[in-house]
């Protein structure tokens, strides 16, 4: 008996949230006197799961899985986790396994804690702290099913090493046609730049940037922080930016270790969405705009004049730190 780990994976290496994950995994798997077993699907780095704690990878290596397949995923994962006779499941809260958990609690006949945000406060009854409300409270949560599967918040238990001995082993999972009965049909990707989900910092722009092409200095910042680029609602809904970059609690969620808000005056939707970021930055010349309440620094003051010169600071503080 193991606990179980989904290690996400793009293009063969391992996003961040997978070494999270792991590293969580690790530590219930300590707390229960047992080891921690990863899946990873289409993997080249397997090994470097051993650095967080993981012994064991069942490694999926299927040419019909390269692209994402919440059906397919799913069952590949219910059956490892039966394999393994693992009673604890561990995933993270991404965007990809809102639409694969569902499927794995429904085939194992599991119970599911999402947004957990610390390892479990007790195994028996097994409880956990996760966010609830949009972040605004933590609710402490029993699950009592005897498979139990846990949702990891992005950038809440952190990366923890643990250098262990880790075994490699091919897994072929029985699959049949209803597996593969949906299919992606076009994907939309970030190339060459950080991703919101990834990135330890996201620089946002809303309408107070007034025009599209404005956005140069938004891009120009994110490039000297080595950060992802994001947006409002009405950015995106006015065809500013793609749908893509669109954050907040009806777009993409964002929990970075700093958050730069710019222009954006702090709609309650926005806030839940980008409010488990550990550090959030306003700039904005609304001295009562919304955001400031929630702001961990706030700056009052023209965009237009504020991040042209915040951006030649850095620049200079990276030349002169190089």
């Amino acid at each position: 008996m193991s606990v179980l780990v989904y290690t996400e994976s793009d293009n063969g290496s391992f996003k961040k949230n997978a070494y999270e994950v792991a590293s969580y995994a690790s530590e219930v798997a300590k707390q229960m006197g047992t080891t921690a077993t990863a899946i990873a699907f289409n993997s080249n780095e397997n090994t470097n799961l051993g650095n967080y704690g993981v012994t064991k990878v069942l490694n999926v290596s299927n040419d019909q899985l390269k692209t994402f397949n919440a059906k397919a995923y799913a069952h590949a994962i219910a059956e490892a986790a039966k394999n393994e006779e693992a009673k604890v499941i561990i995933v993270s809260s991404s965007s990809d396994t809102k639409f694969l958990v569902p499927i794995v609690v429904g085939k194992l006949g599991a119970g599911y804690a999402p947004n957990v945000v610390a390892a479990p406060e007790n195994i028996n009854p097994f409880t956990v702290k996760r966010t609830t409300f949009s972040n605004k409270g933590f609710a402490h949560t029993q699950i009592n099913t005897e498979i139990k599967v846990v949702g990891v918040s992005s950038n809440s238990y952190g990366l923890v090493e643990n250098s262990t001995q880790v075994d490699i082993e091919d897994f072929n999972p029985t699959f049949t046609a209803s597996d593969f009965s949906t299919k992606s049909v076009e994907i939309d990707k970030v190339v060459g730049k950080a991703t919101i989900a990834d990135a330890d910092i996201v620089v946002s722009g809303g309408r107070g940037l007034k025009d599209p092409e404005n956005w140069g200095m938004i891009e120009e910042l994110a490039d000297v922080l080595g950060a992802a680029t994001a947006c409002s609602k009405p950015v995106s809904d006015m065809g500013w930016r793609p749908h893509s970059e669109h954050v907040g609690q009806t777009g993409k969620p964002v929990a970075s270790n700093l958050y730069i808000a710019i222009g954006i005056s702090g709609a309650i939707q926005h806030l839940a969405g980008v409010s488990a970021s550990k550090t959030k930055v306003v700039i904005n010349t609304d001295p009562e705009a919304p955001f400031f309440k929630a702001a961990d620094y706030g700056i009052v003051g023209d965009a237009f004049e504020v991040v042209p010169e915040l951006i030649e600071k850095l620049k200079e503080f990276k030349a002169q730190n190089a």
